[in-house]
């Protein structure tokens, strides 16, 4: 009979990545469960699961080191998402010859917090040191590539364009980059008029794919989901959004995936905030692609990863 995935049971077990992994059975399960098992693929691959204690969050972090890595790249997940989710971009990382690590920000997935919440976008950017921490700590082979879709490319784009970005770093991939969701006028309004009132309100499902596999996944058989859209996480974004948007310049050029069909995002205007703030990003639209562009059809998975690895692999 095969054992249950349990989260809740995962989530008392782990312990921090630079205690050795542990070698437990709900990891297994886990894994099996959202197909992050790349063993059999990727021969001599080290994995393990653990967290980390970020301002009051245990932060649950994940590992993939293939046999002669010679590089790095740390992943940050998308607003509602979750590791579990980002097997494909994981897989053509490890074959890459990338080390991966990456976290379920405070809120998602295995970590914790209240669900898909946060008080203030600064805790993610304590979240993103204090995974650079463990690179360091795991001495991950170096350049350290940056990879994030939506609020995941956010949180990068907070961090090279307001921190003090590492010498260690390499390039920085953006997928479907937020800066303003679409609508943003409408839901600051709506955030005003319901914050006296209400946490938060039902989330809507969208279809933001055209990988109708992935959207009946997330849907309907995916335990981790949030199912609210927390009033406290909308006005985190109100504030965060005019101190990004004056943020002074960088010199740096990151490599942007966009698509043309995202219904999530205001990618118009999101791109032309990071022409203004980037020297020159370099950009590859994808017409008819929606918002989440790691878990896109394959033939839109295919054209951004053949314009990674023209970048990566130089």
């Amino acid at each position: 009979m095969l054992e249950t995935f349990q989260p809740d049971l995962l989530r008392s077990m782990l312990r921090p990545l630079a205690a050795g992994p542990a070698n437990l059975r709900q990891a297994k399960v886990y894994q099996a469960y959202y197909g992050l098992d790349f063993a059999q693929k990727h021969l001599g691959l080290r994995t393990s699961l653990g967290c980390l204690q970020v301002g009051g969050y245990s932060v649950v972090t994940q590992l993939w080191w293939p046999a002669g890595a010679h590089a790095s790249l740390v992943l940050l997940h998308g607003y509602y998402d979750h590791m579990g989710l980002y097997r494909h971009l994981i897989d053509w990382a490890l074959g890459m010859g990338f080390a991966v690590l990456s976290c379920d920000l405070p809120g998602h997935g295995l970590s914790s917090g209240a669900r898909a919440s946060i008080g203030d976008f600064a805790e993610y950017q304590a979240t993103l040191a204090a995974l650079l921490g463990e690179a360091e700590a795991l001495q991950l082979p170096q350049p350290w590539h940056l990879a994030g879709q939506s609020t995941g490319g956010a949180i990068l784009l907070d961090y090279l364009l307001t921190g003090s970005p590492r010498e260690e770093l390499g390039e920085t991939l953006l997928f479907a980059p937020l800066v303003r969701p679409r609508a943003w006028g409408w839901s600051k309004l709506s955030y005003h008029l319901m914050r006296p009132f209400v946490e938060g309100i039902p989330r809507r499902f969208s279809v933001n794919s055209s990988d109708p596999e992935f959207i009946d996944f997330v849907h309907h058989r995916d335990p981790l989901q949030p199912q609210t859209l927390p009033t406290a996480w909308v006005g985190a974004l109100a504030r965060w959004v005019p101190r990004i948007e004056a943020a002074s310049r960088s010199s740096r050029r990151p490599l942007v995936v966009q698509g043309e069909g995202d219904m999530t995002v205001d990618w118009q205007h999101n791109l032309e905030v990071l022409e203004d703030k980037f020297d020159h990003p370099d950009v590859l639209m994808l017409p008819g692609a929606g918002h989440h562009l790691v878990n896109e059809s394959p033939a839109y998975r295919q054209r951004y990863f053949q314009f990674l690895r023209e970048r990566l692999g130089r």
